[in-house]
């Protein structure tokens, strides 16, 4: 919390200045009696809110990370299936373009035979020879046609999977740096709200006030830097959600 003097009524000065002989004058030396009781009623106010910080419980965060992880693992899953049935279809595809060679090739070599030991082998044999290439040359066309039609399905499939899967690990790496920054400075508040409490209960005029203004007036821009810095790291975490969601648009529209 950053606790800033509020303007003494009098004149507009926030806090008085120091003379030439004081500039080691200790924090809460430098406030009147009535800045005082303005910063008391403020942490009054302070010691009373709920954590910020507290809204999203911890069980409820781990939750969302093992929803996230899990849906990472199914990704993961069915992204190698893919590759696999890719694979094995392709070692597939080879061996039945061999065995279908091999088979058109027993069939020609019998047409032939059959052809030459006719009284009509000279004439025919040609056209025979002719037809069966042709068909063979059909049959085989029509087979690569099907087969590039579906693997480059699957392999836009397998595109589509693969940016998804490399969004959601990086949301999660994301989520794991940010939990453990809200639970650096969730514990800090809780402290400062601790001690704001103790302070509230105890009085205005006591060491425990003075000792409150010397540790928020040390560690504030450290406070202040912590939260700027989860603050950003929020911004970038959305920016990575959306540049992934529209990375999955993309590869989707690719496909129709």
């Amino acid at each position: 919390m950053r606790v800033t003097p509020p303007k003494h009524p009098s004149n507009s000065r926030r806090i008085p200045q120091h003379q030439e002989g004081d500039e080691k004058a200790k924090p809460e030396e430098r406030y009147t009696d009535e800045q005082c009781r303005a910063i008391f009623r403020e942490l009054t106010t302070f010691a009373r809110l709920k954590n910020p910080l507290s809204i999203i419980s911890p069980v409820q965060f781990r939750d969302i990370h093992d929803s996230y992880s899990a849906l990472l693992n199914n990704l993961t899953s069915r992204q190698k299936m893919i590759r696999r049935r890719a694979k094995r279809n392709k070692i597939l595809k080879k061996a039945g373009g061999v065995g279908l060679m091999v088979s058109h090739s027993a069939l020609l070599i019998a047409l032939l035979v059959f052809a030459f030991h006719s009284m009509i082998g000279l004439v025919a044999a040609p056209a025979i020879m002719a037809c069966s290439l042709g068909f063979c040359k059909k049959i085989r066309m029509e087979s690569v046609d099907e087969w590039l039609k579906t693997r480059f399905n699957r392999e836009n499939h397998g595109e589509q999977l693969d940016v998804a899967a490399k969004g959601i690990y990086i949301l999660i790496n994301d989520f794991d740096t940010m939990s453990r920054m809200v639970r650096r400075l969730q514990d800090e508040v809780e402290h400062r709200k601790a001690v704001a409490d103790l302070c509230v209960r105890n009085g205005v005029n006591c060491e425990i006030f003075k000792e409150l203004l010397r540790e928020f007036h040390v560690h504030d821009s450290n406070f202040m830097e912590q939260l700027e810095e989860l603050e950003e790291h929020v911004y970038l975490c959305l920016l990575t959600i959306n540049r992934s969601r529209r990375l999955v648009l993309e590869e989707i529209l690719a496909t129709h």
